[in-house]
């Protein structure tokens, strides 16, 4: 049985605190890599400029890029764990990392790369994305913080530099490459009991317990997501299959967090299937009545082929994707009715 692992350390154990569940068919979310670019908390769709000796790159790129991410890592413990984080807001204090990794706790340690260890405070956290934020008191400390990569420049066979603290082991570093940009995992989420089908990254780059909150980032020095979850076959054996929270979703639920905005998930209320003839949408097989798609005017057979502009590929991105709107946000849906192309306004639920 294959399972999807959190990564929060604790000593040398891994948590699999999830198991394998049916098939994801009840609706949940818009990508951040095509969606969220219009909510002004969304990476910039510019590239900032590479951040490593691109000469030195060209010889030794992980060893570049390891150079000029480790200052942005960090390891942070909790009283029942350990896990990693990256420096999103230096000014501020602000890191990012996993909510599984924070967990319940309201104040954490944060080991810097420079061996300084200063006490952080949990701003928030996020379950169905798995992001939380950290504030420590920057006084001094020197902090550097990363620069996030718009997820859209994402791509599968680039190179994909993990660092983080697996086993408690801060400062490490592996390599791989992107494997999928927009792999949807079904067991997404720091909530065992209700996991949450995200779109991640997935990589094979190493990555172990104790990565979780960890830089996953490309040759240009840039941070392309956050290292989540592994697969695995029922142990805590590394088998190649990693996942990472794309830095479109950390940068905007991270914005979200620290503003005091609203969490909740956005909610369509439709079940569905992915065409199996090569045709791209998402097929409506019921409807929930009441629901924000019945009273918008969706209907069983619909397929539904773009929210707010962006493609709807399957049926699982849907899911994953719709979320990311906030309830009482009003979209449209555009669907595809016995050859007919039709856009319905629908006002965005609350899951």
């Amino acid at each position: 049985m294959a399972l999807s692992a959190l990564l929060v350390g604790g000593g040398y154990l891994i948590g699999e605190q999830q198991a394998e569940q049916a098939p994801i068919t009840q609706e949940q979310a818009v990508t951040p890599a095509t969606n969220a670019s219009a909510d002004t908390n969304s990476v910039p769709a510019t590239m900032a400029p590479p951040i490593v000796d691109l000469e030195q790159a060209a010889i030794e790129p992980a060893t570049a890029v390891a150079r000029a991410v480790t200052p942005s890592v960090v390891r942070i413990s909790t009283g029942f764990g350990q896990g990693s984080g990256i420096i999103w807001d230096a000014a501020n204090g602000y890191i990012v990392t996993n909510d599984h990794v924070t967990d319940t706790a309201d104040t954490v340690s944060v080991l810097l790369h420079n061996g300084v260890e200063v006490s952080g405070v949990v701003i928030g956290g996020d379950a169905a994305r798995d992001i939380s934020v950290v504030q420590v008191d920057s006084s001094g400390l020197g902090l550097v913080e990363a620069t996030f990569a718009p997820s859209q420049t994402v791509e599968v066979g680039q190179l994909a530099v993990a660092i983080g603290s697996p086993f408690g082991l801060d400062q490490s570093v592996t390599a791989g490459i992107v494997s999928a940009a927009n792999r949807i995992n079904p067991f997404g989420g720091s909530n065992e009991a209700n996991p949450v089908p995200v779109e991640m990254i997935q990589t094979d780059a190493p990555i172990n317990p104790g990565n979780s909150g960890g830089a996953l980032a490309n040759r240009d020095g840039h941070v392309i997501g956050m290292n989540t979850s592994i697969r695995t076959d029922g142990s805590s054996d590394n088998a190649g299959v990693g996942f990472a929270v794309p830095s479109d979703t950390i940068v905007l639920i991270a914005e979200r967090i620290i503003n005091g905005e609203s969490l909740e998930l956005g909610f369509l209320g439709v079940s569905g299937d992915t065409p199996t003839d090569g045709t791209l949408g998402a097929l409506v097989t019921s409807v929930v009545p009441g629901a924000p798609a019945d009273d918008a005017g969706l209907q069983v057979g619909d397929l539904i082929i773009s929210v707010d502009g962006a493609v709807v590929a399957t049926m699982e991105e849907l899911a994953a994707d719709f979320k990311f709107f906030r309830p009482g946000e009003l979209v449209k849906i555009e669907v595809l009715r016995d050859g007919e192309r039709l856009v319905f306004d629908v006002t965005v639920g609350s899951n």
